[in-house]
């Protein structure tokens, strides 16, 4: 099979791989059988008689977080959202203790002396020299006391053990601001953060993925093994080859350069994948009412519990009365040459019910389901400049990376989205 010569490709039919086969009517490859990539709702029935399923998603919970005003309407006419606000803590099981998020403008929450002694920190003399590490900046930031308590044994787990080596990376995630933390540690705090409120497809998230996933020419079952950039054609698995006038990826920044049988003489930047835990349970006492946590430390190794139910109801088997049940995912890093054996995610998932059970989240456990990300958060080496040479040597040989994965950054859906309808210039 050979598409003709003047056609597009797009490599990957996650949201902008989607978005791009829609602005440009170009042919969208994706090697799973169905669209969204990281971002796809699936269901599952509950071994009971209840109607209805849970609905999970690959990934863990993917909520909408800011975006242009362009594309969220863009997004809301394929599919109709609502808006959240957020309700997110900090847990510290040792001392069951819920702190709101983020810590650092809630001191209060953590008592009078402690919270003097964070502020002391935080008001002390920093000196010019730049942080070199992300354990650098954390503590640069927040302060000897915080990351005992929180940051470090949340980010050790949170990059699987790199947050020592790896460079500062979007610190407009946990913004410090004196006064605001000030006030915090009176008592008086203010909700703030880049997501403060977001946005879930009222129908889920499978919806709009579906909708735009209908508005290009997507194969599905299409995985490309080779880019052979000289005769401008793809390979894929099947042996068949797919010619094409233009070339976009938004597969990860090294895959699509392995693909490109291209090596670049600096080290490559790293990655972290993440095991999804997909619970659902009848909601056990203590269940709390977040949207999610952030815990430094958990018996199994986690690092955040989410609950999929607190944002929507529809989560959940219809009917079921309110709290009655919850929908809940958790998440775990690791590097992405250490993913677990299945022995291993079965005595993980053990361990997680277990700890969730002693915690009072959940009771019954009706369905459990382990989803693995190979590549979910991107980072980088302290100085290095392997993502902007590996960008330039795509665009050399004709291969327009494009969104989060193909760019080696962090974003959300919307903007995601946005870089995908921006290429059809």
């Amino acid at each position: 099979m050979r598409a003709t010569a003047d056609s597009t490709i797009v490599l990957g039919a996650g949201v902008t791989g989607l978005a791009a086969g829609i602005a440009t009517g170009g042919t969208v490859l994706e090697r799973a059988s169905v669209p969204g990539g990281i971002c796809s709702s699936y269901y599952l029935p509950p071994r009971s008689d209840a109607q209805g399923s849970y609905r999970f998603e690959y990934g863990g919970g993917h909520w909408v977080f800011g975006g242009e005003p362009a594309t969220l309407d863009w997004m809301e006419r394929r599919s109709p959202m609502r808006v959240y606000r957020r309700r997110s803590s900090v847990y510290f099981p040792d001392r069951d203790l819920y702190v709101p998020y983020p810590l650092q403008n809630h001191l209060a929450w953590l008592g009078a002396r402690l919270a003097e002694t964070v502020l002391d920190e935080l008001r002390a003399p920093r000196g010019e020299e730049q942080p070199r590490t992300l354990a650098d900046w954390l503590l640069r930031s927040f302060g000897p006391t915080l990351c005992g308590l929180f940051f470090d044994p949340f980010h050790e787990a949170y990059t699987a053990g790199l947050h020592t080596r790896i460079a500062p990376q979007d610190p407009y995630k946990s913004p410090v601001d004196m006064e605001r933390v000030a006030e915090g540690a009176r008592g008086d705090s203010r909700p703030v953060g880049y997501n403060v409120s977001f946005r879930y497809p009222a129908e889920g998230l499978d919806h709009l993925t579906g909708t735009m996933a209908r508005g290009c020419d997507l194969r599905l079952g299409s995985e490309v093994v080779e880019i052979r950039t000289g005769e401008r054609s793809v390979r894929l698995a099947g042996g068949a080859v797919i010619g094409y006038r233009r070339l976009i990826s938004t597969l990860p920044l090294d895959r699509t350069l392995a693909l490109a049988g291209t090596r670049l003489p600096s080290r490559a930047d790293p990655c972290t994948a993440v095991l999804v835990l997909n619970i659902g349970a009848m909601a056990g006492p203590r269940c709390p009412q977040d949207h999610w946590l952030y815990v430094p430390r958990s018996r199994a190794g986690f690092h955040r519990v989410g609950f999929y139910s607190n944002v929507d109801p529809s989560f959940v088997p219809a009917p079921t009365r309110a709290g009655a049940r919850a929908s809940i995912y958790v998440e775990k890093a690791f590097l992405p040459e250490h993913r677990p054996a299945q022995a291993e995610i079965d005595r993980y998932a053990e361990a997680v019910v277990a700890e969730l059970r002693d915690w009072g989240y959940i009771a019954e456990v009706e369905v459990l389901d382990p989803t693995w990300i190979d590549v979910a958060y991107t980072w980088a080496w302290p100085g290095s400049a392997w993502r902007p040479l590996a960008i330039a040597e795509l665009q050399r040989m004709g291969i327009e990376p494009v969104g989060r994965y193909a760019r080696w950054q962090f974003q959300g859906i919307a903007e995601s989205i946005r870089d995908g309808l921006a290429v059809n210039g």
